[in-house]
Parts: structure tokens; C-alpha cells; sequence
């Protein structure tokens, strides 16, 4: 009989209030730039893949990423790191969702480290099949 191992998780009082975590990932070498951190526009995608995912299920259909209101790089990332990225809506209007995505990485393994790499405020809009907006439903 195997024991089960023990995975490490992230302490409570590190998780940002109220949001979902919505996608984990790990870059590979092949995101990485000329100095050997992961692209900000690989993690720029990523966010917006995380950040798409409440507003899809609130509009219950098509979205489209119209504005990223702000986006702050707090630190790198290197390959190897494992992101968690957590997402909070922050607004509902008539055809948008408002969404705010932290990014968390989990590096050194031997000595775990949990640290806000990156945050971002996007904006979504539910769109119809023409590609329209169209109201989100209440």
C-alpha cells in the first residue's frame, strides 16, 4: 500500500478575496525571451484566457476580450514556475463583465515560494453570433 504524498498548496491568507481560480499553468522553454524569462505577451494571453472564463459563463455564450484597463508585471517568470491564476468579476453592465485577474507563481519546490508575478482589469462583452453585442443575461 502507497501513502499518499503530500502536495503543497498555497497558504489561505495568500489567496486574493473573492476570486475563482480559473487556470494553471507552467511555461516551457519555448515561452521564454532572449534573457531566459517567460514573454510578457505569453503571459498577457494567458491572462486573457483566464480572465474570459466567468464572464463566458455569466453571458452564457460568445465573448470578446474590448479593453484591458490595466496590466502590472510585479515580477518574472521563469520556466518552471507553476502560475495559478484567479479571477473575481468586478463589474456586470447591460453587454459587459469586468474582470480582475491576479497571477500567483509557486517556485523553488525544494523551499516553496508563492509569489504575485502579475495582475491584471479586463474587459469582456458578450456578443451575439454576428459578432454584436448583445445584453448580458440577468
Amino acid at each position: 500500500m502507497t501513502e499518499a504524498i503530500p502536495t503543497p498548496r498555497m497558504a489561505p491568507a495568500a489567496l486574493p478575496n473573492g476570486a475563482e481560480l480559473v487556470l494553471r499553468v507552467m511555461p516551457l522553454p519555448a515561452d521564454a525571451n532572449a534573457n531566459g524569462d517567460v514573454f510578457g505577451g505569453w503571459i498577457m494571453a494567458q491572462v486573457d484566457l483566464a480572465g474570459a472564463v466567468l464572464p463566458a459563463r455569466i453571458a452564457k455564450g460568445r465573448i470578446a476580450t474590448v479593453a484591458v484597463n490595466q496590466f502590472i508585471f510585479k515580477q518574472p517568470v521563469s520556466i518552471g514556475d507553476l502560475l495559478s491564476f484567479y479571477a473575481r468579476v468586478t463589474r456586470i453592465g447591460h453587454t459587459s463583465v469586468g474582470v480582475h485577474v491576479e497571477v500567483y507563481a509557486e517556485r523553488n519546490p525544494a523551499e516553496l515560494q508563492v509569489v504575485k508575478v502579475t495582475e491584471a482589469d479586463l474587459t469582456y462583452v458578450a456578443i451575439d453570433l454576428q459578432g454584436q453585442p448583445r445584453p448580458v443575461p440577468r
